[in-house]
């Protein structure tokens, strides 16, 4: 740092191609919070500095960091805060104007070949321009120990002698790493020229691993989702290469602020970790603890898995990146190894793909409808349902088969995947545990003793899949001390740093209380309306209904009940009146809840269930058009119906119509014709019999003159 102790460095631009991938994203994030030349002074003097500007990058680039600039994988991603500008190009001269201004310039063609060509194309066009190049540039290529996966080892007879960067001109790449070799040669062989203009660095990462997790995270994601065994490729006896991806990030910060004469660097960590291993403590650390191996040919089934990462997966190389132990000064996340920092890996992993547990504990007088609004929430956000029956069963059910191998002397090893978790001895602690529970039922009337119950429930809730996904309580605690005793903190667990010890387990304290309310009479009146199928041999006849409530009402007095529990933890419960909600199946008090407790926490929709959505929205789509088409022929009809019977309507009233007029005309016409006849109709036939005999020139005018000379005179 400077001298004065205050005055900033200059910021550096400092360019990654495609920051909206796990690498570019996370190795970005990292610089844009490093200050230039922070690596140049002791790791102990700078970290507290560090990790404040660390915080701060997530607001926008900050002065004296490295000012990160870069591409986009996809042009519709949106920049990441830290970025303080996007590259937009249509062709690669004009990302090379942009290129040419920046100060370092990193390419990472580990997870995308296509950038292989674009990388070794763009060093090559610095080092053609340097001419007219004033500052000097710092190229670092990211590419993988993929191409050391075919190397000889150093000694025949002693395999297992790591390689470092001495060697790097004896590595052999893996088939499908070839063209990141050859771009590894190019990079360089053009920073030897002019190394006052260009100088060209090549790390040979490790597999990165940390934050959301890239090559590593198929395991992470179905161990999350409690599969029940984590799959292993092969005998998982080959040895990975690793490095956390924020060390990559710190060994790309020495190299920018010292420029060391190293041109070829390895970067992993110290450890020396199976396949197996890796595999099997993140099942231990976020799974069931299984792992079963699978054959190479079944492993390239797995969807999420692609061709590079199974190479990875598959690659056996034992690496000492020497250089960089020895020359740079890291703030190591992950020194030794992925397998020795898995709880703060895991918490990492959780954090990044927003996985946090959601709690939530749903309360209410009984029959005020907790169980089908949990159902219903467990469902939208694929949360554990816990009810006090099924974790009574549940618990119930492993003593008892714990117990029955206690009978048998466990002569047996189950296949030998579950000597730890059915040894023996706990095997026969679950027999003494079942047979105090029993005696416990006879005296108590066949209840179980709430000190079991608490029990039950603590272990169901520190389960695994309730600290991944989360839970929805049904009911319970009912009780003050039930809930004091059930959210109680573990005295063996360990210490955190906050000002205050806890009091309570805060691993499974509810983040969100539900209290659901309603009038005594309105949940009588409920249940009188249920089928009598649904209330024979339940509690909920009208005797059983009026028990519960006289027992909910007086274990929540006011001064007591579980309530005031939460209460006093300052964890205030969000109250609904379910008697207001006149929605079917209480679907505006389950819109209420999903407000107060926001939105999923999870991966969303598997495949098959978007399938299965896709399907179900295509079927509601055709039934809707099929509908839509049987509304329209109805009316359709309806209106030609209608039509018809107006036109049938019409032309009966018309012919009426005529009938009358004609009927009419007749009448008014018998005048007219009586007179015709008497007066007009003798006279004009002689006359017309007079023309015929006499047939005049102009007949018209002849019988004129007759009808006026032989006009009768009318009195």
């Amino acid at each position: 740092m400077s001298e004065d102790g205050d005055a900033l460095p200059t910021s550096k631009k400092l360019f990654i191609n495609h920051v909206d991938t796990y690498q570019g994203l996370n190795l970005g994030k990292y610089l844009a919070g490093c200050l230039v030349g922070a690596s140049l002074d002791d790791v102990e003097e700078e970290e507290e500095e560090a990790e404040e500007t660390q915080e701060q990058v997530l607001t926008g680039p900050k002065p004296g960091c490295y000012q990160v600039v870069g591409t986009l994988k996809d042009p519709e991603a949106k920049k990441p805060d830290f970025v303080k500008e996007i590259f937009q190009f249509e062709t690669r001269e004009q990302l090379f104007e942009q290129l040419v201004e920046c100060d370092v310039i990193v390419y990472d063609i580990t997870d995308n070949a296509a950038q292989i060509d674009e990388a070794a194309w763009a060093v090559s066009e610095i080092h053609a321009d340097l001419e007219h190049i004033d500052k000097q540039k710092i190229f670092i290529l990211v590419s993988s120990v993929m191409t050391w996966a075919r190397s000889k080892p150093l000694d025949p007879d002693d395999p297992e002698i790591p390689f470092t960067e001495d060697d790097y001109r004896r590595r052999k790449p893996h088939p499908n790493f070839k063209e990141h070799l050859s771009c590894e040669k190019t990079v360089i062989k053009v920073g030897k020229t002019n190394k006052s203009k260009l100088i060209t660095y090549v790390i040979a990462s490790g597999i990165p691993y940390g934050a959301g997790e890239n090559i590593f995270h198929y395991l992470y994601k179905s161990a999350w989702h409690n599969a029940k065994e984590l799959f292993c490729f092969g005998n998982g006896q080959n040895v990975l290469p690793t490095i956390h991806i924020r060390d990559l990030g710190g060994v790309i910060q020495n190299i920018a602020d010292m420029k060391p004469k190293a041109r070829y660097i390895v970067a992993t960590d110290d450890s020396q970790t199976t396949l197996e291993e890796i595999v099997k403590g993140v099942s231990t650390s976020l799974g069931t603890g299984a792992m079963l191996n699978i054959t190479k040919e079944d492993a390239l089934l797995q969807r999420e898995i692609n061709q590079d990462h199974f190479d990875m997966l598959l690659s056996n190389l034992r690496m000492d990146s020497v250089f960089v132990k020895e020359n740079m000064k890291i703030r190591w996340v992950s020194e030794a190894g992925i397998v020795e920092n898995l709880p703060k890996i895991v918490k990492e992993y959780r954090e990044s793909r927003k996985l946090l547990p959601m709690r939530v504990c749903v309360l209410g007088p009984p029959a005020v409808g907790k169980t089908a609004i949990c159902a219903e929430l467990a469902k939208q956000y694929k949360l554990h349902h816990i009810k006090v029956k099924d974790v009574i069963d549940e618990a119930m059910s492993k003593l008892e088969k714990s117990a029955a191998r206690a009978d048998k002397g466990d002569e047996e090893d189950d296949d030998g995947k579950d000597d730890e978790e059915f040894s023996l001895r706990k095997a026969q602690d679950d027999a003494e545990t079942l047979e105090a529970i029993r005696e416990t039922m006879e005296s108590n009337n066949g209840r179980i003793d709430d000190t079991y119950v608490i029990k039950f429930f603590r272990d169901k809730l520190k389960s695994m899949p309730c600290q991944n996904q989360g839970f929805l309580l049904d009911g319970f605690p009912k009780t003050n001390e039930q809930a004091k005793e059930l959210f109680a903190p573990d005295e063996d667990a360990e210490e955190e740093d906050d000002d205050e010890k806890m009091s309570y387990d805060k691993t499974i304290m509810p983040e969100a209380i539900i209290l659901l309310e309603a009038p005594d009479d309105f949940l009588r009146n409920r249940i009188m309306n249920l089928a009598e199928t649904m209330v024979s041999g339940t509690h909920n006849d009208e005797e059983g209904l009026n028990r519960r409530l006289n027992a909910y009402r007086d274990l929540n007095q006011e001064d007591d009940s579980v309530i005031n529990y939460f209460d006093e933890l300052e964890i205030f419960p969000d109250k609904i009146d379910v008697s207001k909600d006149t929605s079917k199946n209480n679907y505006d008090t389950v819109e209420k809840i999903k407000k107060i407790i926001g939105e999923p926490r999870n991966y969303g929709p598997t495949d098959e269930e978007r399938e299965e959505m896709r399907k179900a929205a295509e079927e509601a789509r055709l039934k809707r058009e099929a509908e839509e088409k049987a509304e329209r022929e109805r009316a359709e009809y309806e209106e030609a119906t209608q039509r018809w019977a107006r036109q049938q309507e019409w032309a009966k009233n018309l012919e009426q119509v005529k009938k009358e007029e004609y009927e009419l005309l007749e009448a008014q016409s018998i005048p007219l014709r009586n007179y015709l006849m008497k007066h007009v109709m003798p006279t004009l036939t002689k006359g017309l019999i007079e023309c015929c005999q006499v047939r005049p020139e102009d007949s018209v005018d002849f019988l004129a003159e007759y009808l006026f000379q032989n006009n009768p005179q009318i009195d």
